[in-house]
């Protein structure tokens, strides 16, 4: 499939060489990278649909000082949708009340009807970009229902319940960031690691060379705050177990869009 990699701290963390590690990964997954990295508040995203090892653009960026208080990155494999750079993650939109939401996902959608209907509107052709904007959709109805813009608490209990739903015969490993709480999901076995620090709190597919990872929360969305743990949902139990029939029935349908 694909690696994801997060971060969110209290205070800057330098980002260089956990980053050339983590692209060094590209080998196996080949069909793009993407990085966004926060500074100054704002999401600073970037992404070509090139192996990571041969973009001369992303050498260049990491010889350049690459720090702040959050970042998302991703290495694809494409699975869902051609290798192009609208497929490259992460994705990221913008809600009514002006919140931006950024996104990395590691697996595969193969039946969720609520979100059929973003084949049609959406800019690429992956199932990833399409969760992206079935959720903004969902932050905007509740946010309309309220009359008012939803409190952090409202944001994560609206997407636990989600993707308890979400997750059931689907591969749901994702990385959300809204500028406020890092919002991490895992129901793949061994596939998303943790590593805690002092108000800092890393995420990878696999773990990278420095620190002491763990896995991470499995089976349940939890979300940080600035690099410490600020809600926890419940353990839904829906494990993913791939199924070799419905993954090549789903892509046998993409190859004949």
């Amino acid at each position: 499939m694909c690696e994801i990699y997060a971060y969110s701290g209290e205070v800057n963390k330098t980002f260089n060489d956990e980053l050339r590690e983590f692209f060094s990964h590209c080998t196996e997954h080949p069909n793009g990278w993407g990085l966004a990295v926060e500074e100054d508040g704002r999401m600073n995203l970037e992404k070509e649909a090139v192996q990571a090892s041969e973009s001369r653009y992303l050498r260049e960026r990491l010889r350049q000082h690459l720090e702040g208080t959050a970042a998302l990155a991703h290495i694809r494999y494409a699975t869902i949708g051609s290798v192009k750079h609208a497929n490259c993650h992460p994705f990221m939109g913008k809600d009514r009340s002006g919140r931006w939401w950024t996104l990395v996902h590691n697996g595969t959608i193969f039946d969720y009807a609520p979100m059929d209907h973003y084949t049609r509107v959406q800019s690429g052709s992956t199932d990833s970009e399409r969760i992206l904007l079935y959720l903004i959709d969902i932050m905007n109805a509740a946010a309309e229902e309220k009359g008012r813009v939803l409190t952090a608490r409202e944001r994560f209990e609206l997407l636990d319940s989600v993707f308890a739903l979400m997750s059931k015969n689907n591969k749901l490993n994702i990385v959300l960031y809204d500028g406020e709480l890092l919002y991490v999901h895992a129901n793949a076995p061994d596939s998303l690691f943790v590593r805690q620090g002092e108000k800092q709190v890393t995420f990878s597919t696999q773990p990278l060379a420095k620190g002491r990872w763990k896995p991470a929360p499995f089976t349940q969305l939890a979300a940080w705050r600035k690099g410490e743990k600020a809600f926890e949902g419940a353990v839904h139990g829906n494990v993913y177990v791939p199924d070799e029939k419905a993954i090549s029935l789903l892509y046998l349908a993409y190859s004949q869009l």
